[in-house]
């Protein structure tokens, strides 16, 4: 987005457009094409960054528009078997090759996912939705340009959440009222996450996708930070105390609003729901 837009993307930029610019693309005098590029604000805003990350204090990011090159990616049958295909995609557009797409933030990520959907195919997004009240499937399309980032300033007064100056969230379980410290996760975390999640589904064993997360959000607990000792902790801890982490960090962490409207053409029941990010997102019917 330009600089001095409230969204994560537009439609029909140019690379004359305030706040955007050009990378040029060559491809013989008479082809010459400038591709164009645009500044996608970031949730983090660059503050939970290291102080020697890229993206330590930048409010904003670079990207390139997509392209059809970005589309071989996302339908490389190997890429998308490894799960890697949106993030090879992603690291494509970025026009600072020194930033790579495993160290962001997940939400700062997100943002740059909802501008490259927009440059590469618009504005709305048409998708299957399963109503919550009857339960019926109906075609909804979401508006991505409504896509803001979430403020977690009263969030963390609301939530009882300490930011720490690692940039880390302290706050205290209902049930066992132990006191957790947990940090954001990235887009290597998520990778992580990923890989594991389809070589236990390769193996036929039972998922732990939400204990392996939170194995890698909490770094101590009662300021223990022994691994073992956070492990044992997590996989014995009460469903109420899970449950509740995530809930505190959904609302703590930086990150993307994905919630938007939703009216069922079969019951005419509303709701907010979010944004479901299924096949149709980056490949669109």
């Amino acid at each position: 987005m330009s600089r001095n837009e409230g969204r994560f993307g537009t439609a029909d930029g140019t690379p004359e457009d305030e706040g955007s610019s050009a990378v040029a693309v060559s491809g013989g005098s008479e082809l010459n094409w400038a591709v164009p590029t645009e500044f996608v604000t970031l949730p983090s805003q660059g503050r939970y960054y290291p102080n020697n990350h890229p993206l330590s204090g930048k409010e904003d990011i670079e990207i390139r528009f997509m392209t059809a090159k970005e589309e071989d990616i996302l339908t490389d049958r190997a890429l998308l078997k490894k799960g890697v295909a949106i993030d090879r995609a992603l690291q494509n557009l970025i026009v600072d090759k020194s930033i790579r797409v495993e160290g962001l933030l997940l939400g700062d990520k997100n943002a740059l996912v909802i501008a490259a959907r927009i440059s590469g195919y618009g504005e709305d997004y048409t998708t299957s939705v399963i109503c919550p009240n009857c339960a019926e499937r109906s075609e909804n399309t979401f508006d991505l340009s409504e896509v803001e980032a979430i403020s977690i300033t009263e969030a963390l007064d609301s939530e009882g959440v300490t930011l720490t100056e690692n940039n880390t969230f302290l706050f205290t379980l209902p049930t066992t009222k132990a006191e957790i410290e947990c940090r954001m996760l990235t887009g290597k975390d998520e990778l992580a996450i990923a890989k594991e999640g389809m070589r236990r589904e390769r193996q036929k064993e039972s998922s732990t996708a939400l204990t392996g997360q939170l194995k890698r959000m909490i770094v101590t607990i009662n300021k223990v930070d022994a691994v073992a000792r956070i492990a044992g902790f997590i996989d014995n801890m009460p469903a109420r105390d899970s449950r509740h982490i995530r809930s505190v960090l959904s609302k703590v962490t930086p990150n993307v609003d994905l919630t938007q409207s939703f009216t069922c053409e079969h019951c005419d029941f509303t709701a907010d729901l979010e944004v479901p990010l299924t096949s149709d997102f980056f490949w669109p019917k």
